[in-house]
């Protein structure tokens, strides 16, 4: 179950180390729902204000100690006239972290439609004969969401038709996108699960975990073990045990050399402390779906003769099995609640291909899947202007959109007769699940939102129920607080 435990994880490891970093980023989205909820509830007749009461509440929360000294674009508008309610540098272009999401899975929804779902072809160097074996079995893919369990399906199915051993490779083609791993404009990489290099081909999101505990006495090897538990990911466990009631300093490292990842384990566990869990990316997305795709194989008893290559079907081999995703309205829903870097610019890069691409059709790039992604959004009417996109997750901080951009993406998004109700549901919702399942208690069932959160960046844009009924679509970002 590494797919469902991983996105469960999604809200720690897509954040930035650092406890008291952490904490200012959660005060502060709290204090923006707070703006939106509290400060824009109409008041009851029973309890009528002064006018311009809640507008000067606004005013007050927008100028807390927390956001002084930075620069802040938000807006409230009615959900129902689309009537500005309040607006502080509504048109300014701040950089909107995974917010930016929010143009990414509405131009995916239009482009694609909820229901479409990505295919991975598997073809084999000669037709499947009476005794269960082929030569090569060629295998393209596409899919942004595969984990584990979609693996397993999949062979599954394979074996179902009747494939009981591939006598030659398996050779993997990702040759849909290009081969940037990594946008240039993020900085240096780390090993972190939210870093995970983007491929046509993967598995996991290009992430794995490496789970850590005690060893039976002080002084023995720490206890190890890495899920999935593929040969191309290697434990190197140079860590040990200390003495009941000491610190543990863990440290995961990975390191690629001669076609696989040793995953170096150092530092220390004290003796009965709990297991700890580490989530990190897989330097070749390729090789690792490989190993993942061989692991399930195997599992449903269909043995691999030869290795794991990458190239592309040889012309005219047979379609065994074009196996099915997800549909995307799953898809959108695992990227916006768990803020899912991976999908996003798996997404960015198919709206350059389209559904149904040409088999002559260049490899998608993140250039081309912006442009396409901006294009689909003007088309709706969402008034870019000088907004500057330059990837579908937000890790970029190139990237500048303003509050009304965001607010104007969300309302022509909602209005798509086929993949409105769709985006809706796929927002996290305050204080019950995705990354506002730990926060925003006092606006708990009435936000549906996605969270932003980089280094100096914090925003939240989404919809809204006050106290009195009214609903209300908002975006608020701050940048250098």
């Amino acid at each position: 179950m590494i797919g469902r435990k991983l996105m469960d994880n999604l809200d720690s490891v897509n954040q930035p180390p650092g406890t008291r970093t952490l904490t200012m980023k959660r005060c502060l989205a709290s204090a923006l729902l707070w703006i939106v909820c509290w400060g824009c509830a109409t008041p009851a007749p029973a309890r009528a204000a002064a006018p311009g009461a809640w507008e000067a509440a606004l005013e007050r929360a927008a100028s807390a100690p927390g956001l002084r000294g930075g620069a802040l674009s938000a807006l409230v508008v009615d959900r129902a006239s689309g009537a500005s309610l309040w607006a502080r540098e509504a048109d300014a272009l701040l950089v909107p972290a995974s917010t930016q999401k929010l143009l990414t899975a509405v131009a995916a929804l239009q482009a694609f439609g909820p229901a479409h779902r990505f295919v991975t072809e598997l073809r084999a160097s000669r037709a499947l004969g009476p005794d269960g074996a082929v030569g090569d079995l060629f295998v393209r893919g596409g899919d942004p969401a595969l984990t584990s369990e979609q693996w397993w399906r999949l062979a599954a199915d394979l074996r179902a038709l009747g494939l009981h051993e591939v006598r030659g490779d398996l050779v993997l083609d990702d040759s849909l996108f290009d081969a940037e791993r990594w946008h240039p404009s993020w900085g240096p990489i780390t090993a972190r699960a939210y870093h995970a290099p983007i491929g046509a081909l993967a598995a996991n999101f290009g992430a794995f975990r490496v789970r850590i505990g005690p060893g039976a006495a002080p002084g023995a090897p720490l206890e190890t073990r890495v899920d999935p538990p593929v040969a191309y990911l290697r434990i190197v466990n140079e860590g040990r045990t200390e003495a009941r009631g000491g610190r543990a300093t863990l440290a995961v490292e990975r390191q690629s050399a001669d076609g696989v990842e040793r995953i170096r384990v150092h530092g220390s566990v004290p003796l009965g402390a709990a297991p700890d869990e580490f989530w990190r990316s897989a330097a070749d997305p390729l090789a690792y779906a490989g190993a993942v795709l061989r692991l399930q194989l195997e599992a449903n008893g269909i043995r691999v003769a030869g290795g794991v290559r990458r190239g592309g079907a040889t012309p005219g081999a047979p379609l065994l099995l074009g196996f099915e995703g997800l549909p995307l309205e799953q898809v959108a829903s695992l990227f916006l609640k768990y803020s899912n870097n991976f999908i996003a610019e798996a997404l960015v890069k198919w709206l350059a291909l389209g559904p149904d691409p040409a088999p002559e059709a260049p490899p998608a790039s993140w250039a081309a899947g912006t442009r396409a992604l901006s294009a689909r959004l003007a088309g709706l009417g969402v008034p870019l202007g000088s907004a500057r996109i330059v990837d579908g997750s937000g890790l970029s901080r190139a990237n500048r959109v303003s509050a009304r951009i965001l607010v104007e993406t969300l309302r022509q998004g909602e209005r798509l007769f086929v993949g409105g109700p769709e985006l809706l549901a796929a927002l996290p919702l305050a204080a019950e699940d995705g990354t506002l399942r730990r926060r925003a208690g006092g606006a708990r069932g009435r936000v549906r939102a996605k969270t932003g959160s980089l280094d100096g960046v914090t925003s939240l844009a989404g919809f809204a129920r006050t106290e009195s009924g009214r609903d209300l679509v908002f975006a608020v970002l701050a940048n250098g607080y």
